[in-house]
């Protein structure tokens, strides 16, 4: 599963990552140290006008249809496996898949206090990289949000746990954000992933409270 990030790169370095126009080129983001679910993430999408946009989301995906902001399942993480037949997530699978900017995430083994002991999960050099999402635009209560596709966790990251996110080859990022490629063609891009060019260490237990952000959340221990 996914459920805490990072984006700490300046804004400079994810606008080259998708060769986005000069009007995204100056948004102002500061960086971020401790993402959590049901705060707002910027997402790479398509638009109506067929360029890439940056929407800013929920991290939390609210159905077109729901009537509530929150559900009493968690809808933050979608599963690779079986997404697209899922009535929460079939729709987004369609047309609105998009890209999730990142450049690391959390995961946590236990203790031997039996406390949780989070790790920092990043390519060499914190590389900035993305995460393959679905969105949503919940028109009745006005908010738009995404949520980040997870799988079976590959060598190292499975020393860690059990799942992981997706997170996509440059090479598939036009044919999964293409909303006329064909779900099954969308989703064998998911293979098309870097999970095992991931590094992690571990870091203070500070990460555990989705209150604290700042520098010293990835500082190893």
């Amino acid at each position: 599963m996914c459920g805490r990030y990072t984006l700490m790169k300046p804004w400079k370095e994810i606008h080259r990552l998708y060769n986005l126009t000069a009007e995204y080129l100056h948004l102002n983001t500061a960086a971020r140290y401790n993402i959590a679910p049901t705060q707002d993430v910027p997402f790479v999408h398509v638009g109506e006008g067929g360029d890439l946009e940056v929407s800013q989301g929920r991290w939390w995906l609210v159905p077109h249809w729901a009537k509530e902001l929150q559900s009493k399942y968690p809808m933050f993480n979608a599963r690779s496996e079986d997404a697209e037949k899922k009535p929460a997530f079939r729709d987004a699978y369609k047309t609105r898949r998009c890209l999730v900017p990142a450049d690391g995430w959390y995961e946590w083994t236990k203790g031997e206090d039996g406390g949780r002991d989070p790790w920092f999960i990043h390519l060499p050099e914190t590389a900035p990289f993305s995460f393959a999402g679905l969105w949503a635009h919940n028109t009745t209560l006005d908010v738009i949000s995404c949520a980040i596709l997870t799988a079976p966790a590959v060598a190292p990251i499975d020393r860690v746990h059990t799942r992981m996110p997706i997170v996509l080859d440059q090479s598939a990022y036009d044919g999964w954000l293409d909303p006329q490629t064909p779900v099954p063609d969308a989703k064998a891009l998911l293979g098309s992933n870097l999970g095992s060019q991931f590094e992690f260490y571990r870091v203070g237990r500070q990460v555990n409270s989705s209150k604290t952000d700042g520098a010293e959340m990835v500082e190893p221990i």
